[in-house]
């Protein structure tokens, strides 16, 4: 089947210990392991996959056997890879610490991943694609490639700016149809970006400490939405973890709430698992981008109540039992 969601981005190898707390500097503690397939974009594009969207991966790995590993996971999964292999590097991998209350800390060296080329993608799948997802976690030049490729072909843009980096490159973002950072990136961007920043200079935005995360918290909707309008992008939703998500449309906006009355076990992913839900609920919605965010915040809501990055990703009949449960 033609896929209609092409990701480009991380493959990481995830190598995960549940712990009842983190450790203090110095401190040892004992905990469980897990190993798995990971990587931002990997992730994502597993739970686009799962959520029923054709959909293709794109990144790198070594010659070692955590490539072998995500090969033999797509083939199980019936979801297409494109694998570019880097001799000279190893695959990615995450050291990933989980807590008694799902909360994580990460650690992750990008290896193949960071060497993701241009020329490594191939530009007919971008361009017969309906949705193309990149972020931070590879090589920031290819993301202006494809979207540059994506953009000539009419297709539609996604950009997770995870994790926000220093070399940023603005320029990107005329290219993004949708903008989907967190609130710690948001914070970042709205600092970096000139217009954005004089704004949040202003009342009620600023104060002598700078814009950050708890001022944005307090925000009322409204502004919120005036902020998010300078970023220059169409679409900007700002997932906001436990309190859902807040989209900003040229012309409107809207809070989604979280799912709420979950056992969550480990929280790592939820971010890919919301771009990668949103991804496949703009195609399944022919592009309705507050029913696309809404199925954003079930996939994520789902993939908590699972340990692991993306084995927790949730399939479509998980997703369909869920919302029945809940009356959706």
């Amino acid at each position: 089947m033609k896929p209609q969601v092409v990701v480009v981005g991380s493959f990481v190898q995830d190598l995960s210990w549940q712990c009842a707390e983190f450790p203090r500097a110095g401190e040892t503690v004992i905990g469980t392991f897990v190993t798995g397939p990971g990587g931002k974009g990997s992730n994502q594009a597993v739970a686009a996959g799962r959520a029923g969207a054709p959909t293709v991966f794109i990144g790198a790995v070594g010659r070692d056997v955590f490539a072998d590993a995500a090969a033999k996971f797509y083939r199980a999964e019936g979801i297409g890879a494109r694998f570019v292999v880097k001799p000279k590097h190893a695959t990615g991998s995450a050291a990933i610490l989980v807590n008694s209350a799902g909360q994580n800390e990460i650690v992750v060296a990008l290896g193949a991943s960071a060497h993701l080329q241009p020329r490594d993608v191939d530009a007919a799948l971008i361009q017969g694609a309906r949705i193309v997802v990149c972020q931070h976690e590879a090589n920031l030049p290819v993301n202006a490639h494809v979207f540059r490729l994506a953009r000539r072909a009419g297709v539609a843009t996604v950009l997770n700016p995870a994790p926000m980096r220093a070399d940023f490159d603005p320029s990107i973002l005329p290219l993004t149809d949708t903008l989907i950072p967190n609130e710690s990136e948001f914070v970042a961007l709205v600092k970096l970006l000139p217009a954005s920043a004089a704004l949040a200079r202003e009342s009620p935005f600023g104060n002598s400490g700078g814009f950050d995360e708890s001022m944005l918290a307090a925000l009322a909707p409204e502004d919120l939405h005036r902020l998010c309008r300078t970023l220059g992008v169409p679409t900007v939703i700002v997932t906001l973890g436990r309190r859902g998500c807040f989209v900003s449309l040229a012309g409107d906006f809207v809070h989604l709430p979280a799912h709420t009355g979950l056992n969550v076990v480990d929280t790592t992913g939820a971010g890919d698992a919301f771009v990668g839900g949103f991804a496949a609920g703009l195609v399944q919605s022919g592009g309705d981008v507050i029913a696309a965010a809404r199925h954003g915040n079930t996939v994520a809501a789902l993939s908590v109540t699972k340990f692991g990055t993306a084995p927790a990703m949730p399939t479509k009949a998980e997703i369909a039992r869920f919302l029945r449960r809940r009356g959706a």
